[in-house]
């Protein structure tokens, strides 16, 4: 038992750095911020093979990482939003971490699938609603005459959704290739 915890804690470590080195390794959509990156695959993966506790620490680590090593910060409360509170709900992924459990107990490489672009949705929007509400509140000025809420969803949307997809594609390609990954 205490190796378990000893090795899911390691395993947390590790993907919160990967998180990172994947952030870094980005196509920027914007001048301003925002970029199409990897940074999620990481938490997504944890989030599935290990549960939602581990997702969210695995994602906060990522955040924490972001927020210390060259932040874009106008606002405490924007970097909450931004940096901790976005990255860390992306382990919400594991919200359907027992079907896709199920799918690899039965071989079914489909289900697994499904779920684990499902699961990567669900947490992509939760890191998609938390950037929008950041941007609305605290980015308003870049949006000109235009609501600052379409603006900042537009915005985010530009390089949240190519997240969220290529995500999405890697993640069920890990897990179908490898479905033993999901073995404890």
């Amino acid at each position: 038992m205490r190796n378990t915890k000893l090795l899911i804690m390691i395993e947390i470590a590790i993907f919160g750095a990967i998180g990172y080195v994947l952030d870094q390794l980005k196509f920027s959509v914007w001048a301003q911020g925002g970029s199409v990156s990897l940074a999620m695959l990481p938490i997504v993966l944890m989030a599935i093979r290990r549960g939602i506790s581990a997702g969210l620490a695995t994602g906060l680590i990522v955040g924490l990482l972001n927020m210390t090593i060259n932040p874009y910060i106008v606002h405490w409360a924007q970097a909450t939003l931004d940096y901790l509170f976005a990255f860390t709900f992306v382990g919400f992924a594991a919200l359907v971490r027992e079907q896709v459990l199920d799918g690899a107990a039965a071989n079914n490489k489909k289900k697994i699938a499904w779920f684990v672009v499902l699961g990567t949705i669900v947490g992509g929007l939760l890191r998609f609603i938390c950037h929008t509400i950041a941007g609305a509140i605290f980015f308003k000025e870049y949006a000109g005459d235009q609501n600052a809420w379409i603006y900042s969803i537009v915005y985010n949307g530009t390089y949240m959704v190519p997240s969220i997809i290529l995500t999405a594609i890697a993640a069920s390609l890990i897990f179908t290739a490898g479905p033993r990954l999901l073995k404890q």
